[in-house]
């Protein structure tokens, strides 16, 4: 892209090349975000930890790690995940503290022996390596979810996509 007449920008994300293109091509690009696919908006670095990891292990790495969301991976597969928001649902109370079900008893059983896969989502809800931003922007607002892991044909995990992700390239490209 060197040559007379010709204005480049290098915009780097977080750890990768986001984005080379001249400056006046950026505005036109902003209609396509919908159409970029998620691997390359994708976080590709991750906080993996196994079903059996405690949960007070886990609570550590939410406070020490910058990350708000959780991949439970057992050999590179997703068997669930877990955000911030969904761990403090276990230390919430019932809104109705005269109802209380079962689901309040096992709730409140949390101890230090606790672990991941007693609270994680089993099946959540995931976008494919290959689909494009239009359709994972579309789940995230149907779903109310901030977080998609990225899963291939097999379950095997690529990425985590977050909205803050989503939200740095519409930045970017906007410039």
């Amino acid at each position: 892209m060197r040559g007379k007449g010709v204005k480049a920008k290098i915009i780097m994300g977080k750890r990768k090349l986001v984005l080379l293109a001249r400056k006046e091509d950026l505005s036109h690009n902003i209609r396509y975000i919908s159409k970029v696919p998620v691997r390359i908006v994708m976080d590709k670095e991750f906080l993996k930890v196994r079903p059996e990891t405690p949960l007070f292990e886990l609570i550590g790495k939410f406070t020490s790690e910058e990350t708000s969301a959780v991949v439970v991976d057992d050999r590179g597969r997703l068997v669930g995940f877990i955000t911030m928001k969904d761990l403090l649902h276990y230390f919430t109370p019932p809104r109705r503290y005269s109802i209380v079900g079962l689901g309040f008893l096992k709730k409140y059983s949390l101890t230090r022996a606790s672990r991941v896969e007693d609270i994680m989502v089993k099946k959540p809800i995931t976008v494919h390596v290959d689909d494009n931003l239009g359709y994972a922007i579309k789940v995230m607002i149907e779903t109310g979810k901030h977080h998609l892991p990225v899963v291939d044909d097999r379950g095997l995990v690529h990425g985590l996509l977050e909205v803050k992700d989503i939200i740095r390239l519409i930045r970017i490209v906007a410039l």
